[in-house]
């Protein structure tokens, strides 16, 4: 089904050969041969350095949506925007129903559109598109290099290298600077054969996140698509599992394009944005990854992470022992030990009934995996039961072609819920299953207290990844968990699904300000936004309080910063930093302020403030103090800059990790002036909330090019000698952490 080759491999004349195999042929070495990619000639046309190895790239477009552009406009602003230089997206589909936390969302919404007529951007009003859509209909084109503050930015399919990041990077490219990265390993991802009637591009990327997530076999490298099995696959398809390509973590990703995707990007109005891609003869990849769709089955992602990968039919024949498992990870993770909220509890006679199901956003919105619920629920129904079904087109231009052709009208008479084009239940924003509830959904992550779960409160919903063409099945079985192979009559998918795009509801919405900035416009502000606060820079010494210690194997941006309705509070920093890791360790947010409120009464002369930190041989008076957070391995998920400008808003200097989980939340800590420290025995290391961490001369270590840093660790009183290091830190990067946040190396 999928096969991992962890070895460079070499493509030529269709076959993927090991090294034996190219050196017989003759093939070039590593180092000239990788230049045949792909990915390195798109990045060689965005590279502004004068080499190859670190790359300073500028993109051709920008996207954000309504939790982070204001954000960003403000990091921006502070650091002397005067107009966008390239087009940026403003798009509103995540915080579109302004139905919590009064006035503010709409109040964002209201800044944003005066944001683009002053700079000059694009506004995309609430209810109009999914973000990734939009940039897919609208951006995404053959060679280009787009970048957006989401961290399921993928229009690989359409033949864009396409990065989601945090809000801190698209700031830089806002002020004209570049994105700065060392090259990157390129995966080849090879496709072969061709899915079989019921699959779906959400069975395909499960099958393969499953395969290659857990080892980090593709983390932070960019994965190639090639194969014959590509022409087998319909636009959406691609779409559909490149979108999903986030969840392995990797970079990005770029696909070799065909007369399907020069037809798409016709359809959409843009010929000229197609050009033909494919590697070289004999290009070298770092690894690759094998996958015959033809051998792929309709599958299901368990709570709690889009890896916890079964086909449909494994999950069916070992439901207890399968389901007893999510129950102890639910326990581990969440500290839910109640047996009312079982998840054996949802099986039936053998069977395992689900509650809720939900087709939509980037991922499961799409126009083919619409017309396959309509086609599965065509002649029955939900149900009158607990069961319900929610489907949410991608954009309207989408959804009045679904008017168009009768699929929508065929999906309420078949007790579908038909909803407007928003991102919200994908984060808990919408269509929250009920407590101790299981979701099956066509979306992209699954991860714990993301949709909906509330656990501190005694709130707990479960969600399931599957492809919109089981769900459908599921829900025409009365929510009986049910494969789309189990059909009796399972519809086609075809290689070419007809679809007339029509502009028009856009032309009648969206404002086009791009290259037309507007100095003399206002930015409107509601009473919610709030500029940044003032952020020190690095001084002599550091002494660092652990506020909060997590040993869980990986953290989420979601448990950094929950999302859901924290998120309305994304425009004021102060505010929104009162929820961090609120879900996960509630006490963080008093241990982190009590340790800033006294470094911030020092700073203002009390001699007094830091009795609590008094400790032989340390000059406080030298020294500041700030706090850390402790996590094996922080970051998965989001991009979204909260998850780090929250700590540094409440006083945070450092993140303290055997590994970041993204390149993307290590960037955010290192734009918001933090240490992005590496601890090689983290697991093993003891470290507790309210431990110290005392390092003389970090400014030094910051101004030279040190990687290791001695520091001392305190429990109780002992000091215990540790090394903590500092990989791969740039001249920059030291540069930006010195002055205490990009903002301020910026408006130096």
């Amino acid at each position: 089904m999928v096969s991992v080759i962890k070895n460079g491999v070499y493509l030529k004349d269709g076959c993927l050969l090991s090294m034996k195999d190219a050196s017989v042929l003759g093939l070039d070495a590593p180092s000239e041969a990788k230049k045949k990619t792909m990915a390195y000639s798109i990045l060689k046309e965005h590279n502004t350095s004068d080499t190859m190895e670190n790359l300073r790239i500028k993109f051709d477009a920008m996207a954000s949506h309504d939790i982070t552009y204001v954000g960003i406009i403000q990091t921006a602003r502070a650091s002397g925007l005067e107009k966008f230089p390239l087009p940026y997206v403003l798009t509103n589909c995540h915080n579109s129903l302004c139905a919590v936390g009064g006035t503010i969302n709409e109040d964002d919404h209201i800044f944003g559109l005066s944001a683009a007529k002053k700079y000059g951007g694009e506004f995309v009003p609430a209810h109009q598109a999914v973000i990734h859509q939009y940039m897919r209909e609208r951006y995404a084109g053959c060679g280009k290099m787009i970048l957006a503050s989401d961290s399921h930015t993928r229009y690989g399919a359409l033949g864009s290298i396409s990065i989601g990041e945090g809000g801190p990077e698209l700031a830089r490219q806002l002020l004209s600077k570049t994105y700065n990265i060392a090259y990157p390993e390129v995966v080849c991802v090879y496709l072969e054969g061709a899915p079989r009637p019921g699959v779906g591009p959400q069975d395909i990327a499960i099958a393969i996140i499953g395969a290659v997530f857990k080892d980090g076999a593709v983390k932070n490298k960019i994965m190639e698509f090639v194969g014959p099995g590509i022409a087998n696959l319909s636009m959406d398809f691609r779409n559909g599992i490149d979108v999903m390509t986030t969840e392995t973590s990797c970079l990005s990703s770029i696909w070799e394009t065909d007369r399907t995707t020069c037809e798409f990007l016709t359809v959409h109005g843009r010929p000229e944005d197609y050009k033909p891609l494919h590697p070289g003869a004999g290009a070298y990849y770092d690894c690759a990854v094998r996958v015959d769709l033809s051998e792929i089955e309709p599958m299901i992602a368990l709570p709690f992470h889009p890896s916890n990968a079964f086909r449909i039919s494994e999950l069916k024949k070992n439901l207890g022992d399968i389901l007893a498992q999510c129950d102890r990870d639910a326990k581990e993770m969440l500290g839910i030990d109640d047996k009312k909220v079982s998840l054996l509890n949802k099986i039936r006679n053998g069977k395992l009934y689900v509650d809720q199901g939900f087709v939509g956003g980037c991922s499961g919105g799409l126009f083919q995996n619409i017309h396959r619920v309509r086609d599965i629920l065509k002649g029955n129904t939900t149900g009158d039961g607990a069961f319900w079904l929610s489907v949410y087109p991608a954009s309207t231009p989408m959804s009045m072609e679904l008017m168009r052709d009768g699929t929508l009208a065929d999906l309420t008479a078949s007790g579908v819920s038909i909803r407007s084009c928003f991102c919200g239940p994908c984060f808990g924003a919408g269509d929250v299953p009920a407590n101790g509830a299981l979701s099956i959904r066509h979306a992209t992550r699954n991860f714990p207290n993301r949709e909906g779960s509330k656990p501190g409160d005694g709130q707990i919903s479960y969600v399931a990844l599957m492809d919109a063409r089981s769900i459908a099945a599921t829900a025409a079985n009365g929510g009986e968990l049910t494969s789309a192979f189990e059909l009796e009559n399972i519809p086609q998918d075809p290689q070419d699904e007809k679809y007339a795009y029509d502009a028009t509801p856009y032309k009648s919405r969206i404002y086009y300000g791009v290259g037309n900035p507007q100095p003399q416009e206002e930015l409107k502000f509601g009473p919610n936004i709030a500029d940044w606060p003032k952020m020190i820079g690095m001084t002599d010494n550091l002494l660092i309080s652990v506020a909060s210690a997590i040993y869980d194997p990986v953290t989420t941006t979601d448990e950094l910063i929950p999302s859901g309705e924290t998120s309305s509070y994304r425009s004021n920093p102060i505010k929104l930093a009162s929820f961090a890791l609120s879900r996960k360790d509630p006490e963080y947010v008093g241990r982190a302020k009590a340790v800033y409120a006294a470094e911030l009464a020092r700073r203002e002369g009390d001699k007094n403030a830091f009795d609590m930190f008094a400790i032989d041989g340390i000059d406080l008076s030298k020294t500041s103090v700030g706090t850390a957070v402790f996590a094996l391995k922080p970051g998965d998920g989001s991009a979204r800059e909260q998850a780090a400008s929250c700590q540094r808003v409440l006083g945070g200097v450092a993140n303290i990790a055997r590994e970041y989980a993204t390149k993307r939340y290590r960037s955010n800590v290192v734009n918001w002036g933090m240490l992005p420290f590496i601890l090689d025995d983290a697991d093993n290391s003891g470290i507790e909330a309210g431990d110290l961490i005392y390092i003389e001369g970090i400014r030094d270590i910051l101004l030279g090019d040190g990687e290791e840093v001695k520091a001392s660790l305190i429990k109780s009183g002992d000091k215990k000698d540790i090394t903590l290091r500092l990989p791969a830190l740039t001249r920059e990067e030291r540069d930006i952490i010195l002055a205490g946040c990009l903002i301020n190396f910026y408006s130096k």
